[in-house]
């Protein structure tokens, strides 16, 4: 059974080509393995390239719409070569195709473009609270494939140029004549010699071995600006992989890694920080100095705080990525017990409480609903 190639990519029979690209990128982005080492994903990925070819391919897209696979064995016909038994005088798919759309007048697909569009590449970068919020412009070193300078993306020792190829004669494809039921079909491959591209590289460039591009570290600078949080992704267009025989560039992806800070944590553009008090201090209120990102802050705490009370200061938080202003900074006040009193300061505690009545704890009698029918069950008025 075929494949849904157009399933695997998720568009439409009627996608244009751009429409395909585009959702070939996104995906490749998801489940390519360097980002994503799941094997189930491994092999999504590599599905995703098989869809790619065939419909990024008229010709093969066209045996797609007609009910074939073009990467089955035998061309795409249902079983292969002979039919559903896999054996027997019945002629591949891709050989009536071939028949149907110009392998018998040499008018196939032509030879394969040298010049490729390059893929995509991402980078990870780890960056702490302070540089997130308020943007950095960070080096960082990248490996990718660049064009090769000794020639210029074409391949080819200096002085030297593509030649035609002798077996094909440039077409890129063999022709072959087969006798079946339907009388003799003459059907096309991609050429053997030079690999369906209509021309080889007698002199292959020593730098690049005919390739094009070469790998190689280089360094760059990226801006980050204010308020990007942890996953996004900055786009650096054509700084990517140079494709195959100096193809354009793909783009490079700088992946924003933000590392725990020791205070504070993050929860979009707002922060959050716990201060633990004394029980005198929340009793008889207190001022603190916070230490924000980039500024210090008092915060008055007044008299009779609670334990697991917040504080809030407007506009002290990270700025806003898209717009002006900035997050909230919440200080959240853990009142601290003492654990060990002196014999001075236990009786100075036990007089206060005196004097309070609160020597012994009480249970806080609920007045709601429910507590009302449960006295009411219980008999008690």
């Amino acid at each position: 059974m075929a494949r849904d190639y157009y399933g695997i990519l998720g568009v439409s029979k009627g996608a244009s080509d751009d429409e395909i690209k585009r959702a070939y990128r996104k995906l490749a982005r998801q489940f390519h393995p360097d980002v994503n080492p799941d094997p189930e994903a491994q092999e999504k990925f590599k599905d995703i390239n098989a869809a790619y070819e065939v419909l990024s391919d008229d010709r093969k897209r066209q045996i797609v719409d007609l009910g074939g696979d073009p990467l089955a064995p035998g061309g795409g016909g249902p079983g292969g070569p002979g039919g559903p038994g896999g054996a027997g005088p019945f002629v591949g798919f891709q050989d009536i195709m071939d028949a149907f759309f110009g392998g018998a007048t040499g008018a196939g697909r032509g030879p394969r473009p040298r010049t490729r569009p390059g893929a995509d590449a991402i980078l990870r970068l780890e960056l702490d609270l302070q540089e997130t919020a308020f943007g950095v412009e960070a080096p960082i070193t990248v490996d990718t494939a660049v064009l090769c300078t000794t020639c210029s993306g074409a391949g080819t020792a200096a002085g030297t140029h593509l030649a035609t190829c002798e077996a094909c004669g440039g077409r890129g494809e063999v022709q072959s004549v087969q006798r079946t039921f339907l009388g003799q079909v003459v059907s096309a491959r991609p050429c053997t010699v030079c690999q369906g591209y209509g021309t080889t590289i007698p002199s292959p460039c020593p730098t690049c071995a005919g390739d094009g591009r070469v790998r190689t570290r280089r360094s760059l600078t990226v801006k980050i600006p204010a308020g990007v949080e942890d996953g996004m992704r900055i786009r650096l267009a054509q700084q990517g992989e140079v494709g195959p025989g100096g193809g354009t560039a793909g783009d490079l992806y700088v992946e924003i890694h933000e590392r725990p800070h020791d205070v504070f944590s993050r929860k979009g553009d707002d922060l959050h920080c716990r201060v633990t008090v004394p029980m005198t201090a929340a009793a008889l209120g207190t001022r603190l100095t916070i230490k924000a990102l980039d500024s210090e802050e008092p915060v008055d705490v007044k008299p009779g705080t609670q334990p697991g009370s917040t504080l809030r200061l407007r506009a002290r938080g990270v700025p806003h990525l898209r717009g002006a202003g900035r997050g909230d900074l919440y200080v959240h006040l853990d009142v601290r017990t003492p654990t060990k009193l002196d014999a001075d300061q236990e009786r100075m505690l036990r007089d206060f409480a005196k004097t309070r009545g609160e020597e012994v704890a009480e249970l806080t009698k609920q007045g709601g609903f429910f507590s009302r029918m449960r006295d009411a069950f219980n008999g008690h008025a």
